[in-house]
């Protein structure tokens, strides 16, 4: 019942030309109550997108028209926030940051586990839900991450935050100074923890970075601790 309660009204859009592996994902995610669109294209995508309210994409590659990261990098311009999972069998670390930094919050390797696939889509839909501060808003100078809209102003200015982006600001922000490792945020803000997705850590991390670079007061909040992990450090006076 759990499961049923976790997926209740929250529709995905699944974009896989492999109609087998198509339909082995979509019965997995069905059975967790979950609403599932099927698209073979991204011009399909696009219609499906366009009409409809989807609370997450899932996001093969190498499509019949084209590579699947397009439509990731058009969402991410358009300042459309919308949850992406990269489907893929471009397994190589380059292939995986290039993901990563066109905007996917995460990239799983094909053939990859069910389990592992379910994990991760309940994990991506219930971002945020366990990141609430004790208020609604936490300010730093000219910083202001507002838990409850889901925006971060600098300098009364939006900084358009992908979600995974901002849950990862909102942990750290919620722990001023405390160093984390990167298995410990891949835990805490993505929901899982298995070694070798160190990189995802890294490459959002990166991506956080140059958009708080936008203003000089926020460009060094985000500290790196060698060897360690990394910190949130607010201004001192």
């Amino acid at each position: 019942m759990e499961a049923m309660k976790q997926g209740d009204h929250q529709r995905i859009l699944l974009v896989e030309d492999e109609i087998d592996l198509a339909n082995l994902i979509s019965l997995n995610l069905k059975s967790l109550n979950f609403e599932v669109i099927h698209a073979t294209t991204l011009q399909h995508a696009k219609q499906v997108l366009s009409t409809q309210r989807i609370d997450l994409l899932l996001l093969d590659r190498m499509l019949t028209d084209g590579d699947g990261l397009m439509l990731c990098e058009q969402l991410r311009q358009n300042g459309e926030l919308l949850p992406c999972m990269m489907l893929t069998a471009r397994d190589s670390e380059a292939d995986i940051v290039l993901g990563l930094e066109s905007g996917a919050d995460d990239y799983l390797v094909k053939p990859f586990s069910v389990l592992e696939l379910r994990a991760r889509v309940k994990a991506l839909l219930r971002r945020g839900k366990q990141l609430t501060p004790a208020t609604d808003t936490l300010t730093f100078d000219d910083l202001v991450i507002d838990s409850n809209t889901r925006e971060v102003t600098a300098f009364n200015q939006a900084l358009l935050l992908t979600a995974r982006e901002f849950d990862l600001l909102l942990f750290l922000a919620q722990h001023p100074k405390q160093v984390f490792s990167r298995m410990q945020l891949l835990e805490a803000v993505w929901g899982y923890s298995y070694s070798g997705y160190e990189h995802t850590v890294n490459s959002h991390i990166n991506r956080l970075r140059a958009k708080l670079a936008q203003t000089p007061s926020t460009s060094d909040l985000v500290k790196t601790v060698w060897g360690v992990g990394y910190k949130f450090s607010p201004p001192s006076h």
